[in-house]
């Protein structure tokens, strides 16, 4: 059967399961738009800037374990996405990125609003195409899924010419994917998974360090139900929080220098190191020269490219987690670390008991965000920002069987607000929050639009201290020499901001009004804005 290109992008996209896309139109898609204008099956969400198409994908597929969709336009549609796509590859979220191409006869002539976006993204994504024919497109978009979503997800981008959209072809939908010389591997080798078995025996205090990978792993039941079999302390990096709940008895908190005080001290005192889903990074572990001296350690990943880039083990895995756990399970451990358990779970209570200062003239980080926690609802997902209101979060939200989602490799700021949208999108009935500082609201604030045209119930926590505070707070201490660069002056009044979009607002001024705030502001039906004043003095230490 003929059709056009954009016809088949959006068959191709329908046999992939796509329910949704996040997008921004422009003239060189508009093809493929006006193609998805008539299908009744693939929601579309109109964002307010490109790069949060990627953020809302991001959220979207996080939560679902599928990959987010987004569509922009050519020029700078598709560069405003790069932050999105990069921040997606940096966090391995499987994500498609389509953008319209200028003609393909006039590639390389630079005419109005063309790049190269292909070759702008070729180091942060994991694959990509310039497609050239549209009898290309049914292979390439069951190729970009497959790549997506197998071994370490990541982002795939297509770019796709308006001629090729509108070329009109004979379509064949490959049933498989077949890549020559792409099969990651699933199932961990038989003979390291018994020394991996034999030296957890051997340990008598262990400590797992789970990350990011877990979940994208859907690993997260496998994990607590491996940890509790065996007693093993778990602690995580930024990426895993919320991987087992803040009160659960093995849980230490999160690691790395921002982190907990007993995730730290289980990294500092262990006698054996578990990885499992993570890169090692260097907010995670600051030293990994130090613990490769101090201990043996086991890594566990889907991507051999990460073991042993940042810390040498032992005993490198590769395979799915969630599969390699299961493997795990079925082997005959025996050890005994109640001791080691006992000393870490002492001060782990501790830490979750803290008394916070009392401020009758402003809000404490620490507090506000304990008691949010704790009114939040079981399976609730919170997404956070990035600088001191993420740090704050890491580490005193209290977590339940929430999914904690933040951008981690990239930093991004801006990114907490349109990730809920896609998480509201995918998933209308969970309960969803936003938590942000007043320097990267303002970053998607535009992006309420998206809330309100669809009327998403997102609560959104702005703390306001009207400086960019994790800088301000770096700048204190030496060798700079004092802030510079970091007021916010001259920012609008949030809750005429949020009126503006029919949304209402409510000012938390002191720390003797923070629970009816917190009350009101979940109980509040609809999106609602909770702007909280905190003093900028405040480190991630309040």
């Amino acid at each position: 059967m003929k059709m056009t290109g954009a016809e088949i992008l959006l068959e191709a996209l329908r046999r992939e399961g796509v329910e949704h896309i996040f997008g921004y139109a422009g003239a060189t898609i508009c093809p493929a738009v006006d193609v998805l204008r008539s299908a009744s099956d693939i929601g579309y969400t109109l964002v307010r800037t490109e790069q949060n198409a990627g953020h809302m994908a991001s959220g979207y597929a996080r939560v679902t374990g599928k990959a987010g969709v987004c569509l922009v336009t050519s020029g700078p549609g598709a560069t405003n996405l790069i932050t999105g796509v990069a921040t997606a590859y940096l966090d391995s979220i499987p994500m498609v990125a389509i953008t319209g191409q200028v003609p393909s006869g006039l590639l390389g002539r630079d005419i109005f609003q063309e790049v190269d976006i292909t070759g702008s993204t070729d180091a942060f994504t994991k694959h990509n195409y310039l497609v050239k024919d549209a009898a290309d497109l049914p292979r390439v978009i069951k190729e970009a899924f497959y790549l997506a979503t197998s071994g370490r997800p990541g982002p795939v981008l297509i770019d796709i010419p308006i001629d090729i959209q509108n070329q009109e072809v004979e379509a064949v939908f490959p049933d498989e994917v077949n890549m020559r010389g792409y099969h990651p591997s699933v199932r961990g080798n038989d003979k390291q998974l018994d020394h991996v078995a034999e030296a957890i025996g051997l340990a008598r205090q262990p400590v797992i360090v789970a990350g990011g990978g877990v979940f994208l792993a859907d690993a997260r039941d496998e994990l607590q139900l491996f940890a509790e079999a065996f007693g093993i302390p778990v602690v995580t990096t930024m990426m895993g929080l919320s991987l087992l709940p803040s009160d659960h008895p093995l849980n230490m908190g999160m690691i790395g220098s921002h982190g907990n005080l007993c995730a730290n001290k289980a990294l500092a005192k262990a006698d054996l190191l578990i990885m499992i889903g993570t890169r090692v990074a260097d907010r995670a572990i600051i030293a990994p020269e130090e613990i490769h001296r101090r201990m043996p350690s086991i890594h566990i990943d889907v991507d051999p490219a990460e073991i042993g880039k940042n810390l040498q083990p032992e005993l490198p895995l590769v395979g799915n987690a969630k599969v390699i756990l299961q493997q795990l399970m079925e082997r005959d451990i025996q050890m005994d670390c109640i001791e080691w358990r006992s000393q870490l779970q002492e001060k782990r209570i501790e830490e979750l008991h803290r008394e916070y200062p009392w401020r009758e003239e402003s809000v404490t980080p620490g507090r506000l965000l304990r008691a949010l926690g704790k009114k939040l609802q079981r399976d609730a997902a919170v997404c956070v920002d990035v600088g001191q209101n993420q740090l704050w979060s890491c580490k005193n939200l209290w977590l339940k069987d929430t999914r904690f989602l933040t951008s981690g490799g990239l930093g991004t700021m801006g990114y907490s607000l349109p990730a809920a949208v896609g998480v509201k999108v995918a998933q209308p009935e969970r309960q969803t929050v936003v938590i942000c500082g007043d320097g990267s609201f303002q970053m998607s604030m535009n992006e309420l639009a998206a809330v309100s045209s669809r009327k998403l119930d997102i609560k959104i926590l702005v703390i306001r201290n009207g400086v960019l505070g994790l800088v301000n707070q770096i700048q204190h201490t030496a060798p700079y020499h004092g802030p510079f660069g970091v007021a916010l002056d001259g920012s609008p009044d949030f809750e005429i901001i949020a009126s503006a979009y029919g949304i209402p607002s409510i000012v938390l001024e002191n720390d003797a009004l923070l629970d009816g705030a917190l009350e009101r502001f979940l109980e509040t039906e609809g999106p609602c804005l909770l702007i909280a004043n905190v003093d900028p003095a405040c480190t991630t230490n309040d």
